[in-house]
């Protein structure tokens, strides 16, 4: 069977963006995504976890998408990097059924 390239994404953010998210990866032509909960983690700032009495969680937005989407996307995230601390991620990966992405 025959793969082709895409792009994947992952976007750490806090629940509350879910939302903005999502409607950024639909204006950027990207209509699927998967939803992970984030249990805990460590970064620059130091650890966190998952405090759900506070609303403190935080989420994994992942999709697969083109080239061109996925650059839509970065520019339409760009503004809210520093100011909602995303972590954001964009890497090749190999998908079979590519005419779905």
């Amino acid at each position: 069977m025959q793969t082709v390239t895409r792009k994947r994404i992952e976007i750490l953010a806090d629940e509350p963006l879910v939302p903005r998210l999502i409607a950024a990866l639909a204006d950027s032509g990207i209509g699927g995504h998967t939803l992970l909960p984030a249990l805990s983690g460590a970064g620059r700032t130091g650890r966190w976890h998952d405090e759900r009495l506070t609303g403190a969680s935080k989420v994994v937005v992942m999709a697969i998408a083109s080239s061109a989407d996925a650059e839509a996307l970065v520019e339409r995230l760009a503004p809210l990097l520093d100011s909602h601390r995303l972590l954001l991620t964009i890497a090749d990966v190999d998908v079979v059924r590519g005419d779905r992405f």
